[in-house]
């Protein structure tokens, strides 16, 4: 292809491309298509002639797009969102075509510095304390397990990367049973073992993990000869919006000099709005480390996460690792490939400089106090259904429901919604039940997507009950 070609079809995909998101509300959310669909239409041999664009396209819409769920679309009301603005997407057919590996300073010294401006730009929209510094990480996994290797070198006197962990002892994290998984996942990855990783009760109307628990939890690892090594708080868990108490938990963390990280990784975004920070984000200064997800409800293009730290320092003794083909000549500059677990870095900051610009964050906080506000009609149009019962009431925009039955009833009426198409949503767990997650989240929804819901939901219900 030459790029005449190129701009041709560019331009072919472009008008694809809106026209997809103009008329999205009319597919189905979720995929109709059964395991194995998709992979079977695709030829079994790899071709060994070239073949032209228009049939390679035509064959993305026969075979590609039955078998894609549509994040983007307005009644997503799974997971949480990834969701993708118009100028976020500009943003990233940029830097696609730039094309530029950004691990060092010197590779692309634009890439680092627009990095360092937006973590900032970002920091004073949450509010946080001018100290903090930050990376852009793909994930808050990744975010999570840098954090949770550095409680481990922390913990082993930075001796763990070199000596491996044998002899070291039992080291233990902190968490509330609401966590992520992905913190389970870290303390794999960091050979600190499942058995090591320590969940507690919660307790209060946002599900927050006990303090008492907590405390008496160290008290006796610590008795025991075991080491606790770090606290993982959370603001906005996945599966019910559990948000900790932070205030105590730094308390705690303080007395027993344990380093700190604080997932919000759906949650942090609304804090850009300041009414919702004395509920959700008071006494946040003083965490080691912070993750949240522009990606999630900024509208940022999946994958985007940004990890603010109080001192960079801690991170770097144990993420850096610095070959001679990989040194910087000259001027002190920052390489944020020192600060992550990948060497190789894209550009992610540039799409937030386009979001930010393009709304303003008084734009992105009307958007999420829309969600918040609806999310909230929405919960009691579900809780006037005849028989169901919200399980955990709203947490920002997210909460939970069940309708009449036992746990499998569950399961058939979130099959039958997402088999229905109108509306996507998914099951969770609590308090030992199976629940009906509902979150409100994706960038474009409207009031009347999110309020068509109950009439899915309704209709649904009456055809298998």
């Amino acid at each position: 292809m030459n790029w005449d070609e190129f701009a041709h079809w560019g331009g072919r995909i472009s008008d694809w491309a809106a026209d997809y998101h103009r008329t999205l509300g009319d597919r189905p959310v979720r995929s109709q298509t059964s395991p194995g669909e998709i992979g079977d239409k695709l030829p079994a041999f790899p071709p060994e002639i070239g073949e032209g664009m228009e049939d390679i396209l035509a064959d993305f819409e026969r075979i590609v797009m039955p078998g894609m769920t549509h994040w983007q679309h307005p009644r997503f009301f799974a997971y949480f969102p990834a969701n993708a603005a118009p100028p976020s997407m500009l943003a990233e057919m940029l830097v696609t075509t730039i094309a530029a590996q950004c691990m060092l300073w010197q590779t692309s010294p634009a890439a680092t510095e627009v990095e360092s401006v937006m973590v900032d730009w970002l920091r004073q929209a949450l509010d946080l304390p001018s100290g903090y510094t930050g990376v852009i990480q793909d994930s808050a996994s990744s975010a999570t397990l840098s954090a949770v290797l550095t409680m481990r070198e922390r913990a082993t006197g930075y001796s763990g990367n070199r000596e491996g962990l044998s002899g070291k002892g039992r080291l233990r994290i902190y968490c509330s049973g609401e966590a992520h998984s992905s913190i389970d996942r870290a303390c794999w990855v960091a050979g600190i073992g499942q058995d090591n990783l320590v969940k507690l009760p919660t307790t209060g109307p946002r599900h927050a993990l006990d303090p008492e628990a907590l405390r008496q939890a160290i008290s006796e690892d610590r008795d025991a000869g075991l080491i606790p090594t770090g606290i993982i708080a959370i603001t906005g868990g996945t599966g019910i919006g559990a948000c900790d108490d932070l205030g105590p938990v730094l308390d705690i963390a303080r007395r027993e000099k344990l380093y700190t990280h604080l997932d919000a990784a759906w949650a942090g975004s609304a804090m850009i709005c300041p009414e919702f920070r004395a509920e959700y984000w008071a006494n946040v200064a003083g965490f080691d480390s912070i993750v949240f997800n522009p990606h999630k409800w900024l509208g940022v293009q999946f994958d985007c996460s940004v990890q603010f730290l109080k001192d960079a320092t801690p991170q770097l003794n144990t993420l850096k690792i610095e070959p001679e083909y990989l040194k910087t000549s000259g001027a002190e500059v920052t390489n944020y490939s020192e600060w992550t677990i990948p060497l190789g870095r894209r550009f992610r900051a540039l799409k937030i400089w386009f979001m930010i610009r393009s709304y303003g964050l008084e734009g992105l906080r009307a958007r999420i106090r829309n969600h918040v506000a609806w999310a909230g009609e929405i919960c009691e149009e579900i809780r006037a259904l005849d028989g169901f019962e919200i399980v955990t009431e709203p947490i920002l925009s997210l909460f939970s429901f069940r309708c009449p039955g036992d746990d499998a009833a569950q399961q058939r009426l979130v099959d039958a919604l997402n088999d229905d198409g109108r509306i996507y949503l998914t099951q969770g767990a609590f308090g030992g039940r199976k629940v009906i997650r509902f979150q409100v989240g994706q960038f474009d929804t409207t009031r009347e997507d999110v309020m068509m819901a109950r009439d899915a939901i309704a209709d649904v219900w009456r055809k298998i009950s």
